[in-house]
């Protein structure tokens, strides 16, 4: 095998590159900063678009990833004026309307734009394209399609690509979410300019149910009402205020720099994602103290792990972008862990329970791979080229372990680029802080 250089990028095709994690003298002990939280910022740039007005979305001075740029890309594509001004962009709204009549959307690998693309594409005539990756092509849609249809729109295909054309004049509608929160999401952002407005009626236990939350409190800071009660959600006819904004930093990044503070005994200091966050995935941290972390939440967010992680037995069906970094947690605690309700991350950018079962093994744990989780027994890790899948989160969790465990290496380091492209960088710098 090519030896692998820290942090370098080894090209032998048809191999793919190979970087290997730096494992840092000591425990380090680090401030950093992470990218604009890709969901609030798709979120924003949606419903700026859709507003009365002129908004400004400020996304900071890291590169936001490739999903941010696919959801810049498809609104420009529809004839949105979006100008850039440095580390933001200003947006021209237009009240509920779509510019283009007809167009082309590639969401490439992301969900986001995908679902969030569909709803707005039913607000206008078309016909319009929705497609995406392979990937995304084989992720589901069809609660989504339905929906659309059910709702006014012309809708061809439950599956990427779809053909779209509306506009859609709203009702009541029943909608499955225990796939996917983004369908619900992605409805009730459009919801306010359906002619008819829109009853939603949630089908099932919804997985990572703090997004529909999230999306609704994005929506009220625009002046529009969304009226919960349990699993129905009432959103009548409106008009979305424009407004300036600074996004956040990404609860999901931060997790990877909070979780190797667990995993090194470290302490790392992440300054731009506050503890108030309406980002479900920050509840991470609760696991995190479970598992024997000290956490500091004022302002800034603090983790110092301790001298042995404890086991961990969680429902992550919330905040499931987080099970793989918990997951190699796990894989250092005193004892057995198990991790439930991710079922539905089998159809995510990868199968990812079979993906972080897979790669655990292949460093040397002892894992159960189930219907909605994994088992996890810790054994003594040792150094591999973990396999990425084309999966940003299982790249960026699985090279944690490699803080730990001399000669962890990670295939395929570029997918990162599509919410995290400067990850490794700043894990080096992490590891070097030591």
């Amino acid at each position: 095998m090519n030896e692998c250089r820290h942090l370098g990028l080894i090209h032998s095709p048809p191999v793919e590159s190979v970087l290997a994690v730096e494992r840092p003298a000591r425990p380090p002990r680090a401030n950093v900063r992470v990218p604009a939280s890709k969901s609030v910022a798709n979120r924003e740039l949606v419903l700026s678009a859709l507003a009365a007005g002129t908004s400004r979305v400020g996304l900071g001075a890291l590169d936001p990833g490739e999903d941010v740029r696919r959801m810049i890309a498809a609104l420009r594509t529809l004839e949105f004026a979006l100008e850039d001004a440095g580390d933001a962009l200003v947006i021209r709204g237009e009240d509920g309307a779509v510019p283009a009549q007809h167009g082309r959307i590639d969401a490439g690998d992301a969900g986001t734009v995908a679902r969030f693309g569909a709803a707005l594409l039913a607000l206008g005539d078309g016909p319009y394209v929705l497609d995406g990756s392979r990937r995304m092509r084989e992720r589901p849609m069809a609660p989504l399609a339905r929906a659309l249809r059910a709702l006014g729109a012309a809708v061809d295909g439950d599956a990427l690509p779809l053909t779209i054309s509306g506009p859609a004049s709203g009702g009541e509608i029943d909608l499955a979410v225990d796939v996917s929160s983004q369908f619900a999401s992605a409805l009730l952002v459009a919801a306010p300019l359906f002619e008819e407005g829109l009853v939603l009626r949630l089908i099932g236990v919804a997985v990572s149910a703090p997004f529909i939350d999230l999306t609704i409190a994005r929506m009220r800071e625009r002046g529009i009402e969304a009226k919960r009660s349990a699993a129905e959600i009432a959103v009548v006819p409106g008009s979305y205020r424009s407004r300036d904004v600074e996004i956040e930093g990404d609860a999901t990044a931060a997790s990877y720099f909070l979780a190797a503070a667990a995993i090194t005994g470290g302490e790392v200091r992440v300054e731009n994602v506050d503890a108030a966050t309406e980002q479900g995935d920050l509840a991470v941290v609760e696991h995190l103290r479970a598992m024997g972390c000290a956490v500091e939440t004022h302002g800034a967010l603090t983790v110092r792990g301790p001298e042995r992680l404890a086991a961990l037995d969680a429902d992550l069906s919330d905040i499931s972008d987080t099970f793989p970094t918990l997951a190699v947690c796990c894989a250092f605690a005193d004892g057995d862990s198990r991790l439930t309700g991710l079922a539905h991350t089998r159809v995510q950018e990868s199968d990812r329970i079979h993906a972080v079962a897979t790669e655990l093994r292949r460093l040397g744990a002892d894992v159960d791979e189930m219907p909605d989780g994994v088992r996890i027994r810790p054994r003594p890790l040792h150094g591999a080229v973990v396999r990425t899948y084309r999966d940003h989160r299982i790249a960026m969790a699985f090279a944690l372990a490699g803080l730990r465990v001399e000669g962890v290496a990670i295939a395929d380091p570029e997918c990162v680029g599509k919410t995290f492209p400067d990850y490794f960088a700043l894990l080096s710098s992490l590891a070097r802080s030591s």
